[in-house]
Formats: structure tokens, C-alpha cells, sequence
């Protein structure tokens, strides 16, 4: 049994070549632990990419507050952000993620997974409920020397934060789906995308955000038409989410010392303002 990966809310650990063990770290994430445990069995089955599959669930020891933990079959790959994937190499990963996300936010698969899930509880949709933390962490970022700061970035979060909550009918999402969360294999085709703490209902954006950060040019091309379009609205959340979710990896990173995240990290500010 060794360390596998470490995020904010979990720890994994691969057990022999085949297991996958996650054990929540936090009390906070509890509720969405089990959340996953309970949409993954559903969904598995209706998206065209692999998730992890919770095949083995129990909970520790303690008997007053009694915590999960569960085993799921290994998904082979790495994550995105540690690859280091050429940007004119990105296209079949995008156009992949495209259709994930396309089938995911399909109202027919919210209502076959058919689990009771909160709306947007982190409000991920609504850039103003988050921007003043995101501000607060892009300048931390420039005063540490860590990122060297855009007026773009800038610019397009006044531009999100004149938006109002979004008023149309939730869909299943993610919930955090960033550059640690989509696995390619070793050719750079999407694998699978993991870490499933986050689900709930919400504007599609949120899940979005991963198309506007991790790929540009032909391969954002690729994401969009797998996808089947994007709103202009829902655009400038996802790229204000972007921002945010960029921020905070690229701190994490800089703190952890993981150099390729940090450069994938600080990309994602760039690409996330890049029109093209």
C-alpha cells in the first residue's frame, strides 16, 4: 500500500497493481464522499469516458462519527496537469473531454443517475459570490513572485462579476473538473476523469472551465464542437472559473513544489483570457 496522490479534501493510495483507495482528510468533504460513492455506480455506465468505480466501501472504526472510505479498480494514466502535453498535440484529449462533458450534462443522464444533489453549494457558477478570494489569490500570487500578472485576467473577472447567478436549468456536473482531474494515457488521449467529491447541479460552466484552461486554438475548437456549443454567458463564467481554479492550483503548486502543475497552472491564466 503506498501514497498515490494527495488534493485538499482526500488521500489515495494504490493497494498491490489493481486498487485504487480514497480516504477523506476533512470533515467538509464528507458529504460530497458519499455523494460520489452514490452517483458513480449510476453514472459509470453513461459517459464514454472511464470514472472510477466504488467496488469496495466501508468506514473506520470510530463509533460516534464513523468515516467513509471505498476501493475502485485503477484507472490507468496521468494526470493532465504532471504530462506536459505539446499545445498542437491537445486536440484528440479535447474533442474527448467534449464528449465526456456533452453526455454528462445531457438532461437525460441527471435523470437516470437519479440521486438527490445540491445546487451549486460552492456557487461556482456565479463568479461574483467567489471573486473577492480570487482577486485576493491572484495578487498573492504576483507578490510572491510566482506569477507575473495580466491585465487581461483582470478585465475579463470585472466582466464576470456584472453577471447575475445563472437562471437556467441545472445540469449533473463535476463539480471540479480541472487539470488534475482529466487522465491521459500515454499517446495523450483522454483516460479518465476522477475525483468526484465536488457533483452536484449546476450551470454548465462549472464544468466548462477545463475547456478554456487546458487547450486554445484547434484543440478549444475541438472541445467546443464535441461539446456542441457554448453560450457567450456561460463562456465567461467557465473563463472566470478558470482564473480561479488556475490560482489556486498554481499556488498549491508553488507550496508543494510541483513544477510541471505550476507551469500547466500558469498557462491556464493565459489561456483562460485567450480569445482564440
Amino acid at each position: 500500500m503506498v501514497p498515490l496522490a494527495e488534493g485538499w479534501d482526500n488521500t489515495v493510495h494504490l493497494v498491490g497493481d489493481t486498487w485504487v483507495f480514497r480516504f477523506p482528510r476533512r470533515a467538509v468533504a464528507l458529504p460530497g464522499f458519499r455523494r460520489e460513492l452514490a452517483v458513480l455506480p449510476r453514472l459509470a455506465p453513461l459517459v464514454p469516458l472511464p470514472v472510477p468505480l466504488p467496488e469496495l466501501i466501508a468506514v473506520d472504526e470510530v463509533d460516534d462519527d464513523p468515516w467513509p472510505f471505498a476501493g475502485a479498480r485503477l484507472l490507468p494514466g496521468r494526470e493532465f496537469a504532471e504530462t506536459a502535453l505539446p499545445e498542437d498535440a491537445r486536440a484528440p484529449a479535447a474533442a474527448a473531454i467534449g464528449g465526456f462533458l456533452r453526455a454528462l450534462h445531457d438532461p437525460r443522464t441527471r435523470a437516470a443517475v437519479a440521486v438527490e444533489l445540491p445546487v451549486d453549494p460552492m456557487r461556482r457558477g456565479w463568479p461574483r459570490a467567489r471573486i473577492d478570494d480570487t482577486r485576493e489569490q491572484l495578487a498573492q500570487l504576483a507578490v510572491d513572485g510566482v506569477w507575473a500578472g495580466d491585465p487581461a485576467v483582470g478585465t475579463l473577472l470585472l466582466k464576470a462579476e456584472s453577471l447575475d447567478q445563472p437562471s437556467g436549468e441545472p445540469v449533473l456536473v463535476h463539480g471540479d473538473l480541472h487539470i488534475r482531474h482529466l487522465l491521459l494515457d500515454v499517446e495523450g488521449n483522454a483516460a479518465g476523469v476522477i475525483d468526484w467529491g465536488d457533483v452536484c447541479l449546476a450551470d454548465p460552466a462549472v464544468d466548462l472551465a477545463l475547456g478554456y484552461t487546458a487547450f486554445t486554438g484547434p484543440a478549444r475548437a475541438a472541445f467546443l464542437k464535441a461539446y456542441g456549443g457554448v453560450e457567450a454567458e456561460q463562456a465567461i463564467r467557465a473563463r472566470a472559473l478558470g482564473i480561479r481554479l488556475s490560482a489556486f492550483l498554481a499556488a498549491y503548486a508553488a507550496d508543494v513544489g510541483r513544477p510541471g502543475l505550476l507551469a500547466e497552472a500558469l498557462s491556464g491564466l493565459r489561456r483562460a483570457v485567450d480569445w482564440v
